[in-house]
């Protein structure tokens, strides 16, 4: 076991070295050069184990084991960009014995899991485990930019019908939120086309900015900075499904410019749309990315509703407040009965590995499951832990390693024997 586990530290910090958030693409590099050589990484590992591979052209890649009625690991190789704030080095996979953890972007999301499951099945092969079903351990690498990865695969080979992505929550996720990701236009007066803020529509902005007039009283006010002409507001960065998580830039710079009539709608009302609730979860509204025209401004928001709830929830009370929009992403949500045999045995594994005794869970979260008939995200996240998804100084603890490599081995064991 200590020797495996060494093995997978040194290869999660490798694939970490590569910055495979989105770039223009090159040739048989759909996503950019980064991902490309993530892709590359992972499946002349998996040759080295004497697997067989598949690479779709740069949008993916699989790993297969076994033979028989399919079964689907379904990880993503892409990243977010690393954002502000670090004080280590987003792509250096330092690996820190000290601390017992490898850092970098991409450490838990979702890098470290896809190596954990690569291991995890080269672990059963060494051990002789013959399973009773083809299992396929697919890695995509557009899951932050909407998904043309898995559009793509569907498109050039067989996605199973059943399958787990560790790729969110333990113990076991048996529904996601539906998502919506919207361009909102609002009409104003003035040229605001120096006006930017975010990276991504799924990451709270971290970082905003305007050139405009310093007035030290109102910057002193709303916590604001004057640099080289602009005024630029800093916040913290989080996942777009967890906007409680961090500290969203756009507002004070809102308040700035007098625009508190749209800064209210984005983030005190917002439309009414907080208050839409069921078993799992409120419907959370995160408005992220921010840029200004003339005469207008333009902001994209990340919006996680109820997974019995339809998107005809969310854009009604927009419609009726008589704000422009254009979907720019959309995901249906994902529902599965919590006493299929998928759910169950993954929660079992889970708390036997753990000695726990906890019970499926619902996220805001999209994972690759929702790409499966029968789909659950399982993992790496815990109750309790630090959450760096999405945030400066993200890490994964060699403890955190360790227990993911034993409850994935375990899982795939119990649902292909």
């Amino acid at each position: 076991m200590e020797k495996i586990i060494k093995d997978v530290i040194k290869d999660i910090s490798e694939i970490i070295k590569f910055d495979s958030s989105q770039k223009p693409a090159e040739k048989n590099a759909p996503f950019g050069a980064g991902a490309r050589k993530s892709l590359d990484y992972f499946l002349n590992l998996a040759k080295s184990f004497g697997f067989e591979t598949n690479d779709y052209d740069g949008y993916a890649g699989e790993v297969i084991f076994g033979e028989g009625e399919e079964f689907a690991i379904l990880a993503h190789l892409d990243v977010v960009p690393a954002g502000g704030g670090w004080t280590k080095e987003p792509f250096g996979g330092e690996i820190d014995e000290k601390n017992a953890r490898v850092w970098g972007r991409g450490a838990m999301d979702d890098k470290g899991p896809a190596v954990i499951a690569l291991y995890s099945l080269k672990a059963l092969k060494d051990e002789g485990f013959k399973p009773k079903r083809k299992i396929k351990l697919i890695v995509g690498c557009n899951e932050e930019n909407g998904w043309a990865c898995i559009d793509y695969y569907k498109a050039h080979a067989h996605m199973p019908d059943e399958g787990i992505s560790p790729d969110a929550d333990f113990p076991v996720i048996y529904a996601e939120k539906g998502i919506l990701q919207l361009k909102l236009k609002f009409a104003v007066k003035g040229d605001y086309s120096s006006l930017r803020g975010g990276e991504r529509a799924n990451m709270v902005c971290d970082y905003c900015e305007i050139k405009a007039p310093a007035d030290k009283a109102k910057l002193s006010a709303l916590n604001l900075t004057a640099e080289n002409g602009k005024i630029i507001s800093r916040g913290k960065s989080a996942h777009g499904s967890t906007p409680e998580m961090g500290t969203n830039a756009i507002p004070p710079i809102l308040k700035y410019l007098g625009l508190d009539g749209i800064c209210k709608t984005l983030f005190e009302t917002r439309f009414g749309l907080t208050e839409l609730k069921d078993e799992t979860g409120v419907l959370t509204f995160s408005p992220n990315v921010i840029e200004g025209g003339k005469n207008c401004i333009f902001v994209t928001c990340d919006v996680r509703y109820p997974a019995t709830m339809s998107k005809l929830s969310v854009l009604a009370p927009i419609e009726k407040a008589g704000v422009a929009y254009e979907i720019l992403h959309e995901q249906e949500p994902l529902f599965n009965d919590r006493e299929c045999f998928l759910i169950k045995t993954l929660c079992g594994v889970y708390n036997e590995v753990t000695g726990k005794n906890v019970t499926p869970i619902a996220i805001g979260g999209g994972t690759y499951a929702r790409a499966l008939k029968c789909g659950a995200a399982f993992g790496p996240e815990e109750e309790g832990e630090e959450n760096t998804i999405h945030q400066a100084n993200e890490y994964i603890t060699f403890e955190k390693i360790e227990k993911c490599f034993k409850i994935y081995k375990l899982a795939i064991e119990r649902l292909t024997k």
